[in-house]
Parts: structure tokens; sequence; C-alpha cells
């Protein structure tokens, strides 16, 4: 009896990784809290796990949950307080319908006798590609020398990523108080200087950024908590606002069941 109520634990467990998946256990459960937050299942300011307790759960060692969160927090999406714990970024910007997008994808997908893997892979397939009216990049100029083109190229996707993961941060980029590149008073090709000033400015944004970010965060999370406690006074538990939450899809049944567990 003890058995079989833990394999039926185990089974209900939205966190638990299978090792026999071709994706690592580590993007599995980084895309697991990457949709949760994505759509505001976690909201801004709420705390994660610890590191023991996620690895319990997700059945993988703690080096790989420090590893999951390290990378979420690179990408803006989390920020950790020492002797705190872990918290979603307060700059994040939830899209609820996204589950609603997902679900109804995969139905169609079953319905027509396909696989959610078969749909994931087309689905990023087409997102790498050019949407149609759309101009493919432009082929680098064959004159010139290779290593020049090879070093703006790597200038240019750090630069994209650092202006992803300042797009992350809306409520804290305060332009008159952003160190800024030079304006160029017409178009031109940017060298390899002109790329990393512009990436060293961005750099520079986004720690500022984070650091606004951050101290919303603390605000924030000292706020929810005050509201806990007077509400906790009046019999009333408010576990951040998860009862104004949809519970009806996958990630709002995985947040259920992790806030009984918690």
């Amino acid at each position: 009896m003890a058995q079989r109520e833990r394999t039926a634990a185990a089974a209900s467990n939205p966190f638990a990784i299978d090792p026999s998946d071709e994706l690592p256990v580590g993007l599995q459960l980084s895309w697991r809290l990457r949709a949760l937050i994505s759509t505001g299942q976690l909201a801004p300011g709420e705390r994660l796990p610890s590191f023991r307790q996620l690895a319990a759960w997700a059945g993988v060692n703690l080096n790989t949950v420090r590893a999951v969160y390290e990378g979420l927090e690179q990408e803006g999406l989390v920020v950790s307080h020492q002797g705190q714990g872990t918290f979603v970024a307060a700059g994040v910007d939830p899209a609820p319908e996204l589950e609603r997008i997902a679900a109804e994808a995969l139905q169609q997908a079953r319905d027509a006798g396909l696989g959610p893997r078969e749909l994931a892979i087309v689905a990023m397939a087409c997102a790498s590609l050019p949407v149609e009216g759309e101009e493919a990049p432009a082929l680098p100029d064959l004159d010139e020398e290779s290593e020049a083109i090879e070093v703006r190229q790597e200038l240019r996707r750090q630069i994209g990523r650092l202006e992803a993961e300042l797009a992350a941060y809306p409520r804290d980029l305060r332009p008159g108080e952003m160190p800024t590149a030079p304006r160029r008073a017409e178009a031109h090709i940017a060298g390899v200087p002109e790329l990393e000033e512009t990436r060293d400015t961005l750099i520079a944004q986004l720690s500022e950024a984070r650091r606004a970010a951050e101290r919303r965060a603390q605000r924030q999370a000292g706020e929810r908590a005050q509201r806990e406690r007077v509400r906790e006074q009046h019999g009333v538990v408010d576990r951040g606002g998860s009862e104004q939450r949809s519970v009806g899809g996958p990630l709002g049944r995985a947040m259920s069941w992790w806030r009984a567990k918690s």
C-alpha cells in the first residue's frame, strides 16, 4: 500500500524529470520554470523553492538546480538574495495567454495524430526562419577580412543577447540615468570599436536595471509579506495572489501541487 502511494505521488509530481528523454535534465527543469514564470503562474517577486526542495521534487542533484537557477538569473528572469532565497525578477512581464495558445496547439497536434515533440521541433524551426515579407539578413561582404567579419558577428550576437535581456526590465530602464552610446548622424556599417562601445554600454545598462529590479523586488516582497501577515490575522491566507490565477491548465495544476507541498 505504501509503495503504491509513493508511486502515485511520484506520477502526480509535475517537476519529476525524465532522465531517459533526449533533452538534458537541466534543460527540462529550466523550461518548466521558464513556462511558469512567463505565464505568470510564478508572479514577479514570488519566491522559488530552495535548491534542496526542487532537487528532491525533480529527482536531480543540487548542482543541476543551482545551474538552472544561475541560468535563469543570467537571463534576468530571477534574482537571488543572500540568505533569503531566489525570487522571480520584478521586471518580468508575464503573458498568461501563452498557456492557452500552447494548449490549443497541442490539442490540434493530437487531433492530427502528431506528438508534442514534433510540434515543438517544427515551431522552433519556423521561428528561426524569416517571416514572409521580411528581408533576409544581409550576407557579409566577402571582400572584407574573414577575421574582422567573425569579430563583428560575435559582437552583434552579444549585443542581441544583451538587448533581449534588457527588454525584460521595461519598468527599470531610466534613459536619463543610464549610460548611452553616442548617436551617429547617418546610417553606416558599424565597425568593431563602435560595436564594442555599444556592447559595453548595454552591459552597464543591464547592470543598473538589474540593481533597480532587485531593489524593487525586495520592496515588493516586504509589502507582500506585510499583506500576508495582515490577512492571516484575519483568517485569510494569501499565497502571492494564487487565488486569482488560472488552475485549469497543466501549469496551473503544477503550481497548485507546488503550493500544496510548500
